[in-house]
């Protein structure tokens, strides 16, 4: 890509999923970069923890089930998220933690798994959006991580296709009225060699009918690394381009 890139001391970023897959490779990337990373998730990442400087961190987590509401709401009522934007001239959020459960036809699911899934992919990923608007910041870039389901269909996968589609048209919704100072973008990141992509490969095959698929884009070499996908993501947020479009993929990206 070619578009001028913010300078990486004025911004900090805010991770969500970031102990594994691809939301550990944001961070790990973000870090590199001389960003200030604050991971958001049930599980923190150790070799990160352990590796930052007491005297000077970079980086800090925050232990929180993204998947209950109301523990989201008491998180952001605490104003950890505020104290860490403090100062800094441009926040990104990376909207990363999602979950690909429940696989199955309808009326195969369980009731509380679909529950889970469309807070987590959906409810919190819009109320951390909403915090992020309001925090005092030159410049809030908000990055919904979407998927090609969001835009096709998949058998097996409805509530993952209607909750990344939510985060898409979130997006498109969000462009037309963002306040000054906040962009916007759901962005595909083609199809990353994740944890995910194990629970689809283990999925019954009548609960997932296109699971030969993804089991040849495993054997064949075609998934993209966590890191790839991480760098084009980042590269893009940080952009000029970034939101110009409500929608994008890297893989399009890429051929820019």
């Amino acid at each position: 890509m070619t578009d001028s890139v913010l300078s990486p001391s004025p911004v900090r970023a805010i991770v969500t999923g970031h102990s594994r897959g691809l939301g550990a490779a944001l961070a790990e990337l973000l870090l590199e970069r001389q960003i200030d990373v604050l991971g958001v998730g049930r599980s923190g990442h150790a070799a990160l923890a352990s590796r930052e400087c007491a005297a000077a961190p970079r980086f800090v987590e925050a232990s929180l089930d993204l998947a209950n509401p109301t523990a989201v709401e008491q998180w952001l009522a605490s104003g950890a998220l505020e104290n860490f934007a403090q100062g800094a001239q441009c926040v990104v959020l990376f909207n990363n933690a999602g979950t690909v459960d429940p696989i199955a036809p309808l009326g195969a699911q369980d009731a509380n798994t679909i529950a889970r899934a469309v807070t987590l992919n959906v409810a919190a990923p819009l109320m951390l959006a909403n915090a992020i608007a309001a925090v005092q910041a030159q410049e809030r870039r908000i990055v919904h991580i979407s998927s090609g389901a969001a835009r096709n269909a998949y058998a097996g996968w409805s509530v993952y296709c209607a909750t990344k589609a939510a985060l898409d048209h979130h997006a498109r919704a969000v462009a037309l009225d963002a306040p000054v100072g906040v962009r916007i973008g759901s962005v595909a990141p083609g199809v990353v060699d994740t944890g995910m992509q194990a629970t689809i490969r283990a999925t019954r095959v009548d609960h997932f009918p296109l699971r030969g698929r993804f089991e040849e884009l495993k054997q064949t070499g075609k998934l993209a690394t966590p890191g790839d996908s991480a760098r084009q993501l980042i590269d893009y947020a940080l952009s000029d381009a970034f939101g110009a479009s409500p929608t994008s993929d890297v893989r399009e990206l890429a051929q820019a």
